[in-house]
């Protein structure tokens, strides 16, 4: 029943209409054609906004690789829950810019990263206190974005208290407000946010000196997808391509450096 609400809101929602037959043929029907792949990003700048160019640097970097492949993405920006959701359950045929973890692996396969991502923890800077270790943390309030896979086990840093939104720019605002005592999340999306709509304020926050894993953002097909291994297998082969002869590199550098300045 709840497949069938999702395949509903998916036709009404997303195509106004009936699906269109070739996007149900199968990413591996027809040698040499192209194949319609219905891909999901949640809103998360700079790597995946309506309002960013390209619409963001995730997306940038999805459609230079499909363009060397005989897969056209069409992509849709949602909420990253309803995404993965989509995703998991097959009503789209994957996922633009997903973290892996061990349990969307169940359902979804994996390309290859192609890019890489550093997270970060912010604090206010007039907040005492030294942190050197993720177990210092312990009895803190750490705002994190909702369904989000951090690499990190939260569950072995003792009362820790997971505060959950939708959006980092309202943990931001919880940071500042005394809300939450820190926040977990991407580099490059807490400097673009800050400078955004905290620009004026950015002195406030300073970043802990605590090693964190690095995270990595994949294109991920649903294993329910006909024909998904061959999909995943020819972005690979375009990704390699792609960080041999630096087109990749390039776009990640020209981003890179339009993000704005934060003096950590």
């Amino acid at each position: 029943m709840l497949k069938f609400a999702w395949l509903l809101i998916a036709a009404i929602t997303l195509y106004g209409g009936p699906v269109a037959a070739d996007a149900d043929a199968g990413p591996d029907a027809g040698a040499g054609a192209k194949h319609k792949v219905r891909l999901m990003a949640n809103t998360s700048p700079p790597y995946a906004d309506k309002k960013l160019a390209g619409e963001g640097l995730a997306l940038e970097l999805v459609r230079h690789i499909f363009a060397r492949t005989d897969y056209v993405p069409e992509i849709t920006i949602e909420n990253w829950s309803r995404a993965v959701e989509g995703a998991r359950l097959g009503v789209y045929d994957g996922l633009a810019a997903a973290w892996y973890s061990e349990a969307r692996n169940q359902d979804l396969e994996f390309s290859e990263p192609y890019l890489n991502s550093r997270l970060i923890i912010l604090k206010l800077r007039s907040s005492p206190g030294n942190y050197r270790s993720l177990q210092d943390l312990s009895g803190a309030r750490l705002g994190v974005r909702a369904d989000y896979a951090y690499g990190v086990d939260f569950t072995a840093i003792p009362n820790l208290t997971l505060v959950e939104e939708n959006h980092l720019i309202q943990l931001l605002l919880k940071l500042q407000d005394g809300s939450v005592d820190f926040v977990i999340g991407d580099r490059r999306t807490i400097i673009m946010e800050l400078n955004a709509y905290m620009k004026d304020n950015l002195n406030q926050f300073t970043v802990l000196d605590i090693p964190l894993p690095d995270v990595q953002r994949h294109v991920a097909a649903s294993r329910d997808l006909a024909g998904h291994e061959a999909l995943i297998e020819a972005f690979n082969r375009a990704l390699a391509e792609t960080l041999k002869d630096g087109s990749l590199q390039a776009i990640i550098s020209k981003w890179d450096g339009s993000l704005g300045d934060f003096s950590q």
